[in-house]
């Protein structure tokens, strides 16, 4: 029995049916958080739901209101300069266990199947070495392959190497167990805890690939780097791996990847 909680906020019983969700955690620059941060913040956008678990780190914060809220996964509605909308995810933080992102991440799928989300978008960053700056593409089944080729898009077999690890890995690997479409891109980073270069990279790839219009200017990516570099300050990720138990090397790299 998964122990994850959707708190939906008023109107929303489930998710509005959509052609695409972004998703993006904390990770390496912060590429793909950036921008989708940078879209809720950016648009007018629509909370939908909370996804709280046991296994988010035990770090509750205020909120613009000076509300203390526990941590949580949100998913936004958002409308894009041009008209159309999309749903995004994103989070500063993840499930801190295997279980809980596998869990999170069934309960998520299963939410976008049900609503009849067209493609699952997941978005990350690669560590990379100064003026790398490629983005690759990484289908989980050879159907999200075939839908990708047939866009013209070159499809990644060998990048990442290394893999995928926590909640952004499971989501898109365990997306074809529930027949929902999907796709990752991995933009290239020089791995600082907050790539604006990248994510203005890693957005406008989108726009030329999928023609989505995103629109997000660099100065709007910037704003949202500065809020993300408030959060992330050293002394407060140190304090939050000390409560966790954390020597704040493998296991904290694991938190944040």
């Amino acid at each position: 029995m998964s122990r994850t909680r959707m708190v939906w906020s008023k109107g929303h019983k489930a998710l509005p049916k959509a052609d695409w969700l972004l998703e993006a955690v904390p990770g390496v620059g912060n590429v793909g958080k950036l921008v989708v941060d940078s879209l809720v913040e950016g648009y007018e956008s629509e909370l939908v739901v909370k996804i709280l678990h046991p296994d988010l780190p035990p770090h509750a914060t205020l909120d613009s209101d000076g509300f203390l809220i526990p941590p949580s996964l949100d998913i936004h509605q958002v409308t894009l300069p041009k008209g159309g909308t999309l749903l995004t995810l994103s989070s500063n933080f993840q499930p801190i266990t295997p279980a809980g992102q596998y869990e999170v991440a069934s309960e998520l799928l299963e939410a976008c199947k049900s609503a009849g989300v067209g493609r699952v978008l997941i978005l990350a960053g690669l560590a990379a070495e100064p003026g790398d700056d490629a983005v690759h593409l990484v289908c989980p089944s050879a159907e999200d392959r075939g839908a990708m080729e047939k866009l013209g898009l070159p499809i990644s077999t060998e990048h990442p190497s290394a893999g995928i690890i926590g909640l952004t890995g499971m989501i898109a690997s365990l997306a074809p167990t529930f027949e929902q479409p999907a796709v990752c891109a991995v933009a290239e980073t020089v791995g600082t805890s907050v790539d604006v270069v990248a994510a203005d990279r890693l957005a406008k790839w989108i726009d030329d690939s999928f023609k989505l219009d995103l629109g997000l200017a660099l100065d709007t990516t910037e704003s949202t780097a500065e809020k993300l570099r408030s959060f992330f300050d050293l002394d407060e990720v140190a304090e939050l791996d000390a409560l966790l138990g954390s020597d704040g090397d493998a296991e904290s790299e694991a938190f944040y990847a």
